[in-house]
């Protein structure tokens, strides 16, 4: 399927992100107001547009890490065999933590990172996921805060790729396949 031609149809707007994202970083900004030094771990690769645009809106001091976890490879379905590619630069123990995630689907790569960096200690662990996807859930998990839901489809854009394609688009947009038209 990685070679079939596909469309993109915008689904959210970049406007529309960068609206709920000011709106998103106050709320954070109210939950780590008493932080003095707050650990903002983008989960790789997805996330690296949407955590840069947080952490900039964001009147917090704050600490950048990365961590790279894979279960979709290059297809459209998760593996549901989640690996760590990347791991963290710097220990979280007693720390506050906010995992950044692109899009919460199955749940099964967020709850995985979850149990991992729970066992490190930290002094708070929460979350944002720009989308969510909860029709395909199969993990029972929630973020503490998400940008937006969306239906169940396939989405590119604002760092979500499909095959390492459409990382760049600045909104989001859905998948189509010609003879899906």
């Amino acid at each position: 399927m990685t070679g079939t031609a596909y469309v993109v149809d915008e689904l959210i707007s970049a406007k529309a992100i960068a609206a709920r994202i000011e709106a998103l970083a106050r709320e954070i900004g109210q939950e780590y107001a008493d932080t003095n030094k707050l650990v903002v771990v983008g989960l790789l690769r997805g996330s690296f547009i949407f955590i840069a645009d947080l952490v900039r809106e964001l009147d917090l001091p704050v600490e950048v890490d990365f961590l790279e976890a894979s279960s979709y490879g290059d297809g459209m379905e998760s593996s549901r065999e989640v690996r760590i590619l990347k791991d963290l630069r710097s220990p979280i123990e007693g720390r506050d933590v906010l995992v950044v995630e692109d899009i919460v689907d199955t749940g099964f790569t967020l709850s995985h990172v979850l149990r991992l960096l729970k066992s490190r200690a930290p002094r708070k662990l929460r979350t944002i996921a720009l989308l969510d996807k909860p029709a395909r859930r199969e993990v029972d998990l929630k973020a503490d805060w998400t940008g937006f839901e969306i239906p169940d489809e396939f989405v590119v854009g604002y760092g979500i790729d499909y095959a390492q394609r459409n990382r760049n688009l600045p909104f989001i947009g859905k998948v189509r396949f010609p003879e899906e038209a």
